[in-house]
């Protein structure tokens, strides 16, 4: 693991703040969402990648009303209608 350097305190509702400079970094945008897992006494955050929603497959993606598909899945429920 590699030290940043950086401190933050913790507000009374749990919250703190991940600074520009990290989330530039890591491209962690407004509306991301981040995966929490603890490791011993360590806590860890991941970003969530979006995933189709049949296969979990990250490339090509489309989003239909609000869900993620990718094109290959979209091929293949195609070929179901034939």
């Amino acid at each position: 693991m590699k030290d940043t350097g950086v401190i933050r305190k913790v507000d009374e509702l749990g919250r703190f703040t991940l600074p520009m400079e990290l989330r530039r970094k890591l491209n962690i945008n407004v509306g991301d969402s981040l995966e929490v897992f603890v490791d011993n006494d360590n806590i860890l955050l991941k970003k969530c990648m979006e995933g189709d929603i049949f296969t979990g497959s990250t490339e090509d993606l489309i989003d239909y009303q609000g869900k993620k598909i990718s094109k290959q899945t979209i091929k293949e429920l195609a070929k179901l209608l034939n």
